[in-house]
């Protein structure tokens, strides 16, 4: 208690314990927002991210610029709005229009058209048309659809990726403007096929779905998938998760793994430091022979060789880590620290007294030394934080959990920066230099309020 009260001296140890509560508040916010299992299954590649835009900015990209970036919506067959008729013509056959409306008034192009279709038939399958129509009236046939609509293993109709559509639309242009291809996602929303360059139209626009059928089929489902350019506070990346899922779950994951593996190697450190200056010679002689042996060992080297080796789980390396760091650079300051108390006069006393070694070690040696272990955990828990994802940026983390190094991994692997999806890179890198700087504030404070040596006035 009186430590703290003492770090109230420090500002930059309010401003780091502040960064602190609020990675502690947004980790207990997560385990319980979003459950483990429901965390995986989100981050798990799948049909689960099919309704997510590929790679899209996060909406705060809205600020920086005067355009309204497009979002990504879907418009459903229950959907208010929706108009489904029927008419009969003849033959035991039906007309079934499905009048699909929304409203675009965005300032960007969308990024993908998806139309899912799904039909309830006996013996013959549905005869399919798809028509668009933009808010000025203009009607343009999707011809390419009624091939692709025809077939019962393909139930989604990529429209923005159809090239024969691209080349109607490209043709559509003046003689002296034409384009070998279109993209549909431009020439479909586009105010002036030959004048791209002003954007999209907004207004009211329609697909239209016309089905030749069998009196007694009928439509089980149609939905239309318009993809816009950002999406949620983090963005997507190229399988279309949100990346909001891993830098939520980075936060618990990485302080559980600094703090355990940073409470596990220095209190190792700090015993085996206290029992071997204790006993002295071959005891202490063999803890030293380890610790030099470790100091010279390459940690990052051993952690890839056994990743590579074995399953990579986050469990198997944090006890790695641990055993690792037993026999730490610290053991030696430790040792140094215990040199000078094991000669203070209480400790005669109580050998006087005929305490026990042991009991000498746990209640008299070890406890005087206590305060200074505090801000040494503080310290290095932003080393182990970084340790694991550096482990996950070189592909060798846990392959199932979601972390910051896992996304910088992707966005590496993918050449994020190369392409301009810088929001990919910097949130997750920022968020680690945020959690260091915190504790790092915070440790160095410490370490000037149980060190009077350190301290200034």
């Amino acid at each position: 208690m009186k430590a703290l009260k003492e770090l109230r001296r420090y500002p930059t140890a309010i401003a780091g314990m502040i960064i602190m509560a609020i990675f502690v508040i947004v980790s207990i916010y997560t385990v319980i927002a979003i459950p483990y299992s429901e965390a995986i299954r989100l981050w798990r590649p799948g049909e689960v991210h099919i309704e997510n835009p590929n790679r899209a900015g996060p909406v705060w990209y809205d600020w920086f610029t005067s355009d309204r970036l497009s979002r990504t919506f879907i418009v459903t067959l229950e959907d208010e709005g929706v108009i489904v008729t029927e008419e009969p013509i003849g033959d035991g056959m039906k007309l079934v229009e499905i009048l699909v409306p929304f409203e675009y008034h965005y300032d960007r192009f969308p990024t993908e058209l998806a139309l899912v279709h799904r039909w309830t038939y006996e013996t013959q399958r549905p005869l399919v048309s798809v028509s668009w129509r933009k808010p000025d009236g203009e009607v343009i046939a999707l011809h390419p659809a009624r091939e692709i609509l025809h077939r019962d293993s393909f139930p989604v109709y990529y429209i923005s990726q159809d090239g024969e559509l691209s080349r109607v639309l490209g043709h559509m242009a003046r003689p002296e403007e034409r384009a070998p291809t279109l993209s549909p996602r431009v020439g479909l929303f586009a105010r002036d096929i030959t004048d791209r360059d002003r954007g999209p139209m907004q207004g009211r626009y329609e697909l239209i779905v016309q089905a030749e059928m069998a009196e007694g089929d009928s439509v089980s489902e149609i939905r239309l998938r318009v993809y816009g350019e950002v999406h949620g506070w983090a963005g997507t990346d190229h399988r279309r998760r949100d990346i909001s899922v891993a830098l939520l779950w980075g936060a618990p994951i990485g302080l559980m793994f600094g703090i355990v593996a940073a409470v596990g190697a220095q209190v190792s450190t700090f015993i085996l430091a206290g029992i071997g200056t204790w006993f002295g010679g071959k005891l202490d002689g063999a803890f030293q022979k380890a610790t030099e042996l470790t100091m010279i060992l390459p940690n990052l080297a051993v952690l890839i060789m056994v990743a590579h080796l074995y399953d990579p789980s986050i469990y198997r390396i944090l006890g790695i880590v641990i055993a690792l760091n037993v026999f730490s650079a610290s053991y030696k300051v430790y040792r140094a620290m215990f040199l000078q108390s094991k000669e203070l006069p209480y400790i005669e006393a109580s050998q006087a007294y005929g305490a026990g070694n042991f009991r000498i070690i746990f209640r008299y040696l070890l406890p005087r030394m206590m305060p200074i272990l505090l801000p040494q955990f503080v310290i290095i828990i932003p080393s182990f934080v970084f340790l694991e994802a550096t482990l996950a940026v070189l592909g060798l983390g846990d392959p199932v959990l979601p972390t910051w190094g896992k996304v910088l991994n992707d966005a590496y692997n993918t050449r994020a920066l190369i392409t301009g999806h810088y929001y990919w890179i910097l949130q997750p890198a920022l968020l680690l230099m945020f959690i260091g700087f915190g504790f790092a504030m915070v440790g160095f404070a410490l370490d000037r309020v149980v060190n009077p040596k350190l301290r200034t006035v």
